[in-house]
Protein backbone atom coordinates (compact mmCIF):
# COMPACT_ATOMS: atom_id res chain seq x y z
CA UNK A 1 0.00 0.00 0.00
CA UNK A 2 0.94 3.56 -0.78
CA UNK A 3 2.90 6.31 2.39
CA UNK A 4 3.14 9.27 2.13
CA UNK A 5 6.73 8.50 2.48
CA UNK A 6 6.86 7.00 -1.34
CA UNK A 7 6.49 10.28 -2.75
CA UNK A 8 9.38 12.13 -1.99
CA UNK A 9 8.08 14.76 0.23
CA UNK A 10 10.51 17.98 1.68
CA UNK A 11 11.42 16.25 5.37
CA UNK A 12 9.27 19.04 6.97
CA UNK A 13 6.20 17.77 5.61
CA UNK A 14 7.30 13.97 6.20
CA UNK A 15 7.58 14.99 9.80
CA UNK A 16 4.03 17.07 10.24
CA UNK A 17 2.20 14.09 8.79
CA UNK A 18 3.54 11.61 11.50
CA UNK A 19 3.04 14.00 14.30
CA UNK A 20 -0.37 14.85 13.11
CA UNK A 21 -0.65 10.89 12.59
CA UNK A 22 -1.54 10.97 8.74
CA UNK A 23 -0.05 7.99 7.65
CA UNK A 24 -1.83 6.12 4.52
CA UNK A 25 -3.06 8.58 1.65
CA UNK A 26 -6.57 8.45 0.49
CA UNK A 27 -7.33 7.41 -2.83
CA UNK A 28 -7.71 11.07 -3.62
CA UNK A 29 -4.51 12.08 -2.24
CA UNK A 30 -2.65 8.84 -4.10
CA UNK A 31 -3.35 10.22 -7.09
CA UNK A 32 -3.03 13.55 -7.32
CA UNK A 33 0.13 14.01 -5.07
CA UNK A 34 2.36 12.16 -7.35
CA UNK A 35 1.52 14.45 -10.96
CA UNK A 36 1.24 17.43 -8.48
CA UNK A 37 5.01 17.19 -7.35
CA UNK A 38 5.70 16.19 -11.15
CA UNK A 39 4.24 20.21 -11.86
CA UNK A 40 0.91 18.67 -13.57
CA UNK A 41 -1.89 20.79 -13.61
CA UNK A 42 -4.90 18.78 -12.17
CA UNK A 43 -8.43 18.68 -12.54
CA UNK A 44 -9.98 16.42 -9.68
CA UNK A 45 -13.53 15.67 -8.42
CA UNK A 46 -13.83 13.27 -5.28
CA UNK A 47 -16.69 12.97 -2.66
CA UNK A 48 -16.67 15.50 0.39
CA UNK A 49 -14.66 14.09 3.44
CA UNK A 50 -11.65 12.19 1.27
CA UNK A 51 -9.07 14.64 1.91
CA UNK A 52 -9.03 16.82 -0.63
CA UNK A 53 -7.45 19.60 1.20
CA UNK A 54 -4.31 17.05 2.02
CA UNK A 55 -3.88 16.43 -1.55
CA UNK A 56 -3.67 20.03 -2.76
CA UNK A 57 -1.63 21.14 0.30
CA UNK A 58 0.93 19.14 -0.31
CA UNK A 59 2.27 19.74 -3.66
CA UNK A 60 1.71 23.17 -3.25
CA UNK A 61 3.89 23.08 -0.09
CA UNK A 62 6.63 21.44 -1.58
CA UNK A 63 6.57 24.06 -4.30
CA UNK A 64 6.59 26.86 -1.61
CA UNK A 65 9.53 25.33 0.39
CA UNK A 66 11.63 24.67 -3.26
CA UNK A 67 11.52 28.34 -4.23
CA UNK A 68 12.59 30.93 -1.99
CA UNK A 69 10.97 33.35 -4.50
CA UNK A 70 7.37 32.27 -5.59
CA UNK A 71 3.97 32.46 -3.61
CA UNK A 72 1.03 30.32 -3.70
CA UNK A 73 -2.71 31.18 -4.04
CA UNK A 74 -5.77 29.26 -2.92
CA UNK A 75 -9.50 30.28 -3.51
CA UNK A 76 -12.35 28.79 -1.33
CA UNK A 77 -16.24 29.72 -1.46
CA UNK A 78 -16.40 30.42 1.96
CA UNK A 79 -14.72 32.64 4.89
CA UNK A 80 -15.19 28.82 6.97
CA UNK A 81 -13.37 26.61 4.12
CA UNK A 82 -10.31 29.42 3.49
CA UNK A 83 -10.09 29.38 7.47
CA UNK A 84 -9.74 25.32 7.74
CA UNK A 85 -7.34 25.26 5.20
CA UNK A 86 -5.42 28.00 6.48
CA UNK A 87 -5.61 25.55 9.53
CA UNK A 88 -4.56 22.59 7.84
CA UNK A 89 -1.67 24.58 6.11
CA UNK A 90 -0.04 25.69 9.66
CA UNK A 91 -0.31 22.33 10.90
CA UNK A 92 1.67 21.33 7.94
CA UNK A 93 3.81 24.23 7.57
CA UNK A 94 4.42 24.66 11.53
CA UNK A 95 6.25 28.43 11.64
CA UNK A 96 8.04 28.35 8.21
CA UNK A 97 5.96 30.47 6.50
CA UNK A 98 3.20 33.22 7.50
CA UNK A 99 0.14 32.70 5.89
CA UNK A 100 -2.32 35.39 4.84
CA UNK A 101 -5.84 34.60 5.40
CA UNK A 102 -8.23 37.80 3.24
CA UNK A 103 -12.15 36.71 4.25
CA UNK A 104 -14.70 38.83 4.10
CA UNK A 105 -16.26 40.02 7.42
CA UNK A 106 -12.48 40.48 8.53
CA UNK A 107 -10.82 43.63 9.58
CA UNK A 108 -9.18 45.44 6.45
CA UNK A 109 -6.68 46.68 8.58
CA UNK A 110 -5.71 43.46 9.96
CA UNK A 111 -5.29 41.98 6.36
CA UNK A 112 -3.73 45.30 5.24
CA UNK A 113 -0.63 44.81 7.63
CA UNK A 114 -0.72 40.89 6.60
CA UNK A 115 -0.01 42.13 3.19
CA UNK A 116 2.89 44.41 3.95
CA UNK A 117 4.77 41.22 5.08
CA UNK A 118 4.96 40.06 1.69
CA UNK A 119 3.06 36.65 2.81
CA UNK A 120 4.19 33.69 0.37
CA UNK A 121 0.66 31.75 0.78
CA UNK A 122 -2.41 33.52 -0.23
CA UNK A 123 -5.57 32.01 1.39
CA UNK A 124 -8.77 33.55 0.70
CA UNK A 125 -12.32 34.02 -0.55
CA UNK A 126 -13.17 35.25 -4.32
CA UNK A 127 -14.31 38.81 -3.48
CA UNK A 128 -12.03 40.13 -0.81
CA UNK A 129 -9.39 38.67 -3.19
CA UNK A 130 -10.46 40.76 -5.43
CA UNK A 131 -11.01 43.77 -3.10
CA UNK A 132 -7.47 43.40 -2.15
CA UNK A 133 -5.94 43.30 -6.03
CA UNK A 134 -7.85 46.47 -7.16
CA UNK A 135 -6.90 48.32 -3.82
CA UNK A 136 -3.19 47.17 -5.40
CA UNK A 137 -2.52 45.40 -1.63
CA UNK A 138 -2.24 42.34 -3.20
CA UNK A 139 0.58 41.19 -5.85
CA UNK A 140 0.41 38.17 -7.48
CA UNK A 141 2.98 38.54 -10.54
CA UNK A 142 5.22 36.31 -8.61
CA UNK A 143 2.14 33.63 -7.52
CA UNK A 144 3.53 30.28 -9.50
CA UNK A 145 0.75 28.08 -7.70
CA UNK A 146 -2.89 27.89 -8.11
CA UNK A 147 -5.14 26.37 -5.84
CA UNK A 148 -9.59 26.88 -6.63
CA UNK A 149 -11.02 24.77 -3.93
CA UNK A 150 -14.57 23.43 -4.26
CA UNK A 151 -14.97 25.23 -7.78
CA UNK A 152 -18.26 24.42 -8.35
CA UNK A 153 -19.99 25.81 -5.46
CA UNK A 154 -17.70 29.44 -6.35
CA UNK A 155 -19.37 29.01 -9.44
CA UNK A 156 -23.12 28.73 -7.51
CA UNK A 157 -22.08 31.63 -5.81
CA UNK A 158 -21.65 33.78 -8.86
CA UNK A 159 -18.02 34.14 -9.07
CA UNK A 160 -17.19 33.40 -12.43
CA UNK A 161 -16.73 37.18 -13.32
CA UNK A 162 -14.68 37.54 -9.94
CA UNK A 163 -12.23 34.75 -10.73
CA UNK A 164 -11.98 35.27 -14.27
CA UNK A 165 -10.16 38.74 -13.38
CA UNK A 166 -8.14 37.15 -10.57
CA UNK A 167 -6.50 34.58 -12.75
CA UNK A 168 -6.21 37.85 -15.48
CA UNK A 169 -3.83 38.88 -12.57
CA UNK A 170 -2.30 35.73 -12.38
CA UNK A 171 1.21 34.74 -14.25
CA UNK A 172 1.05 32.39 -17.29
CA UNK A 173 3.36 30.53 -16.46
CA UNK A 174 2.25 28.61 -13.18
CA UNK A 175 1.14 25.48 -11.87
CA UNK A 176 -2.95 25.15 -11.02
CA UNK A 177 -5.50 22.67 -9.33
CA UNK A 178 -9.39 23.01 -9.82
CA UNK A 179 -11.08 20.16 -7.15
CA UNK A 180 -14.72 20.07 -7.09
CA UNK A 181 -17.18 17.86 -5.70
CA UNK A 182 -19.02 17.73 -9.06
CA UNK A 183 -17.90 18.10 -13.12
CA UNK A 184 -20.66 19.83 -14.32
CA UNK A 185 -20.27 21.37 -18.02
CA UNK A 186 -19.44 24.84 -16.73
CA UNK A 187 -16.19 23.31 -14.94
CA UNK A 188 -14.78 21.22 -18.11
CA UNK A 189 -15.71 24.86 -20.09
CA UNK A 190 -13.62 26.72 -17.16
CA UNK A 191 -10.89 24.23 -16.82
CA UNK A 192 -9.85 25.02 -20.53
CA UNK A 193 -8.93 28.69 -19.72
CA UNK A 194 -7.16 28.25 -16.84
CA UNK A 195 -5.38 25.17 -17.00
CA UNK A 196 -2.70 23.58 -19.22
CA UNK A 197 -3.17 19.71 -20.25
CA UNK A 198 -4.63 18.87 -17.28
CA UNK A 199 -4.20 15.44 -15.11
CA UNK A 200 -7.62 14.37 -14.73
CA UNK A 201 -8.83 12.45 -11.45
CA UNK A 202 -12.33 11.19 -10.47
CA UNK A 203 -12.97 9.43 -7.24
CA UNK A 204 -16.13 7.96 -6.86
CA UNK A 205 -19.55 9.42 -7.82
CA UNK A 206 -20.34 12.84 -6.53
CA UNK A 207 -23.83 11.56 -6.06
CA UNK A 208 -22.61 9.45 -3.62
CA UNK A 209 -22.15 9.61 0.07
CA UNK A 210 -19.54 7.97 2.08
CA UNK A 211 -19.80 4.72 2.42
CA UNK A 212 -19.92 4.32 6.44
CA UNK A 213 -22.82 6.90 6.13
CA UNK A 214 -25.79 4.74 7.40
CA UNK A 215 -28.54 7.38 6.28
CA UNK A 216 -32.36 7.52 7.36
CA UNK A 217 -35.59 9.02 7.47
CA UNK A 218 -38.04 9.90 10.08
CA UNK A 219 -41.74 10.28 8.41
CA UNK A 220 -43.46 13.34 10.46
CA UNK A 221 -45.87 16.19 10.57
CA UNK A 222 -44.74 19.33 10.92
CA UNK A 223 -46.38 20.10 14.39
CA UNK A 224 -44.50 17.06 15.75
CA UNK A 225 -41.87 17.89 14.13
CA UNK A 226 -39.66 19.68 16.62
CA UNK A 227 -40.63 17.29 19.45
CA UNK A 228 -39.35 14.21 17.70
CA UNK A 229 -35.97 15.92 17.22
CA UNK A 230 -35.65 16.32 20.91
CA UNK A 231 -36.47 12.71 21.08
CA UNK A 232 -33.86 11.66 18.60
CA UNK A 233 -31.54 14.09 20.38
CA UNK A 234 -32.11 12.17 23.48
CA UNK A 235 -31.46 8.92 21.99
CA UNK A 236 -28.35 10.06 20.24
CA UNK A 237 -24.84 10.38 21.77
CA UNK A 238 -22.29 12.62 20.12
CA UNK A 239 -21.94 15.65 17.91
CA UNK A 240 -24.77 16.80 16.07
CA UNK A 241 -25.09 19.13 13.00
CA UNK A 242 -28.70 19.94 12.26
CA UNK A 243 -29.52 21.88 8.98
CA UNK A 244 -32.34 24.26 8.73
CA UNK A 245 -33.41 26.23 5.76
CA UNK A 246 -33.38 29.85 6.86
CA UNK A 247 -31.65 32.66 9.28
CA UNK A 248 -34.69 33.19 11.13
CA UNK A 249 -35.09 28.99 11.64
CA UNK A 250 -31.19 28.28 12.86
CA UNK A 251 -31.73 31.13 15.70
CA UNK A 252 -35.17 30.26 16.87
CA UNK A 253 -34.16 26.59 16.85
CA UNK A 254 -31.20 26.72 18.79
CA UNK A 255 -33.38 28.82 21.23
CA UNK A 256 -35.86 26.15 21.54
CA UNK A 257 -33.47 23.26 22.01
CA UNK A 258 -31.42 25.32 24.78
CA UNK A 259 -34.52 25.96 26.39
CA UNK A 260 -34.71 21.55 26.44
CA UNK A 261 -31.51 21.92 27.88
CA UNK A 262 -30.06 21.25 24.84
CA UNK A 263 -26.72 22.85 24.39
CA UNK A 264 -27.08 24.67 20.93
CA UNK A 265 -25.33 27.45 18.90
CA UNK A 266 -26.66 28.98 15.63
CA UNK A 267 -24.30 29.55 12.66
CA UNK A 268 -25.53 31.67 9.73
CA UNK A 269 -24.25 34.32 7.37
CA UNK A 270 -25.96 36.87 9.38
CA UNK A 271 -23.26 36.56 12.02
CA UNK A 272 -20.60 38.71 12.29
CA UNK A 273 -17.11 37.38 11.26
CA UNK A 274 -15.93 37.03 15.04
CA UNK A 275 -19.21 35.78 16.25
CA UNK A 276 -18.90 33.15 13.40
CA UNK A 277 -15.63 32.11 14.95
CA UNK A 278 -16.76 31.97 18.50
CA UNK A 279 -19.42 29.74 17.24
CA UNK A 280 -17.33 26.94 15.49
CA UNK A 281 -14.70 27.09 18.46
CA UNK A 282 -17.33 26.18 20.77
CA UNK A 283 -18.40 23.20 18.59
CA UNK A 284 -15.06 22.32 17.57
CA UNK A 285 -14.30 22.21 21.20
CA UNK A 286 -16.77 20.43 22.95
CA UNK A 287 -18.22 23.28 24.70
CA UNK A 288 -21.46 22.64 22.58
CA UNK A 289 -22.88 19.82 21.83
CA UNK A 290 -25.17 20.97 18.73
CA UNK A 291 -24.68 23.26 15.81
CA UNK A 292 -27.76 24.29 14.02
CA UNK A 293 -26.86 25.75 10.55
CA UNK A 294 -27.58 27.04 7.29
CA UNK A 295 -26.19 25.50 4.38
CA UNK A 296 -23.52 27.68 4.90
CA UNK A 297 -22.23 24.79 7.12
CA UNK A 298 -22.65 22.40 3.97
CA UNK A 299 -19.07 22.75 3.06
CA UNK A 300 -15.95 23.34 4.36
CA UNK A 301 -16.70 22.17 8.07
CA UNK A 302 -14.32 19.44 9.14
CA UNK A 303 -14.90 18.38 12.56
CA UNK A 304 -14.04 14.73 13.27
CA UNK A 305 -15.44 14.27 16.33
CA UNK A 306 -19.37 14.97 14.01
CA UNK A 307 -21.49 11.85 14.79
CA UNK A 308 -24.64 12.89 13.47
CA UNK A 309 -26.02 15.18 10.83
CA UNK A 310 -29.76 15.68 10.78
CA UNK A 311 -31.97 17.32 8.40
CA UNK A 312 -34.59 19.25 10.17
CA UNK A 313 -35.50 21.48 7.07
CA UNK A 314 -34.55 19.90 3.19
CA UNK A 315 -32.06 21.57 1.25
CA UNK A 316 -32.67 24.30 -1.20
CA UNK A 317 -30.84 22.48 -3.62
CA UNK A 318 -30.67 18.60 -4.21
CA UNK A 319 -26.96 18.27 -4.41
CA UNK A 320 -26.28 20.28 -1.04
CA UNK A 321 -27.82 16.93 0.56
CA UNK A 322 -24.78 15.07 -0.08
CA UNK A 323 -22.38 18.11 0.86
CA UNK A 324 -24.28 18.19 4.45
CA UNK A 325 -24.36 15.07 5.19
CA UNK A 326 -20.67 14.90 4.01
CA UNK A 327 -20.05 16.46 7.65
CA UNK A 328 -19.89 13.08 8.92
CA UNK A 329 -18.78 9.61 8.36
CA UNK A 330 -15.41 11.58 7.17
CA UNK A 331 -11.90 10.07 6.47
CA UNK A 332 -13.78 6.55 6.81
CA UNK A 333 -15.60 6.92 10.25
CA UNK A 334 -18.78 5.99 10.71
CA UNK A 335 -21.75 8.65 11.02
CA UNK A 336 -25.16 8.86 10.81
CA UNK A 337 -27.93 10.98 8.55
CA UNK A 338 -30.84 11.93 9.73
CA UNK A 339 -34.07 13.18 7.59
CA UNK A 340 -37.25 14.41 9.48
CA UNK A 341 -39.66 14.54 6.10
CA UNK A 342 -43.38 16.31 6.63
CA UNK A 343 -45.68 16.37 3.95
CA UNK A 344 -44.76 20.28 3.53
CA UNK A 345 -41.16 19.14 2.61
CA UNK A 346 -42.32 15.91 0.33
CA UNK A 347 -41.95 18.32 -3.19
CA UNK A 348 -38.10 19.19 -2.12
CA UNK A 349 -37.26 16.13 -0.86
CA UNK A 350 -38.24 13.99 -3.94
CA UNK A 351 -35.49 15.60 -5.47
CA UNK A 352 -33.08 14.11 -3.58
CA UNK A 353 -33.58 10.23 -4.16
CA UNK A 354 -33.73 11.14 -7.97
CA UNK A 355 -30.58 12.69 -7.75
CA UNK A 356 -28.66 9.88 -5.63
CA UNK A 357 -30.85 6.94 -8.12
CA UNK A 358 -28.43 8.26 -11.13
CA UNK A 359 -25.67 6.49 -9.41
CA UNK A 360 -26.60 2.81 -9.73
CA UNK A 361 -23.65 2.37 -6.84
CA UNK A 362 -25.64 4.36 -4.52
CA UNK A 363 -29.35 3.93 -2.66
CA UNK A 364 -31.50 6.16 -1.70
CA UNK A 365 -32.01 6.43 1.93
CA UNK A 366 -33.43 3.75 3.61
CA UNK A 367 -37.27 4.81 5.32
CA UNK A 368 -36.64 2.55 8.88
CA UNK A 369 -38.31 4.40 10.92
CA UNK A 370 -42.14 4.55 11.46
CA UNK A 371 -44.10 7.60 11.46
CA UNK A 372 -45.52 7.96 14.98
CA UNK A 373 -49.88 6.87 15.86
CA UNK A 374 -51.27 10.27 15.41
CA UNK A 375 -49.26 10.27 11.87
CA UNK A 376 -50.81 7.56 11.13
CA UNK A 377 -54.26 8.49 11.81
CA UNK A 378 -53.68 11.57 9.59
CA UNK A 379 -52.71 9.32 7.04
CA UNK A 380 -48.96 10.02 7.05
CA UNK A 381 -48.66 6.61 6.67
CA UNK A 382 -49.35 7.34 2.87
CA UNK A 383 -45.53 8.30 2.25
CA UNK A 384 -43.99 5.14 0.51
CA UNK A 385 -40.61 4.01 -0.34
CA UNK A 386 -40.62 2.34 -4.06
CA UNK A 387 -37.52 1.79 -6.16
CA UNK A 388 -35.35 4.19 -4.60
CA UNK A 389 -38.12 7.07 -4.94
CA UNK A 390 -40.56 8.84 -2.46
CA UNK A 391 -44.08 8.95 -3.73
CA UNK A 392 -46.99 10.39 -1.72
CA UNK A 393 -50.50 8.88 -1.27
CA UNK A 394 -53.85 10.19 -3.54
CA UNK A 395 -55.73 10.04 -0.26
CA UNK A 396 -53.19 12.06 1.91
CA UNK A 397 -52.33 14.95 -1.02
CA UNK A 398 -56.73 15.38 -1.20
CA UNK A 399 -56.55 15.96 3.10
CA UNK A 400 -53.66 17.94 2.65
CA UNK A 401 -55.04 21.02 0.34
CA UNK A 402 -57.54 21.74 2.88
CA UNK A 403 -55.40 21.76 6.42
CA UNK A 404 -52.94 24.13 6.79
CA UNK A 405 -50.09 22.70 9.10
CA UNK A 406 -47.41 25.50 11.33
CA UNK A 407 -43.83 25.01 11.17
CA UNK A 408 -42.31 23.96 14.77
Amino acid sequence: MTSFASFGLPSLLNESLTRLKITIPTPIQGKAIPPGLEGSDILASAQTGTGKTIAYLLPLLTHLLNSSRSSALILAPTRELAGQIRDNARALLGKKFDIALLIGGDSMGKQLSLLRRNQRLIIGTPGRIQDHITRKSLHLKETRFLVLDETDRMLDMGFSETLKKIVSSLPQERQTFMFSATLPPSINKLSHNYLKNPHLISIGSPHQAAAKIKQETLQTLSSEKFARLVDELNKREGSVIIFVKTKHGADRLAEKLIHQNHPAVAMHGDLKQRKREDVLRNFRNLKKRILVATDIAARGIDIPHIKHVINYDPPQCPEDYIHRIGRTGRAGEEGYALSLISPEDYNKWKRIPNLIGKDKSASAPANTQKPSKRAKRQDFSNFKTKKGKFSIGKAHARNNKHRTTKRA
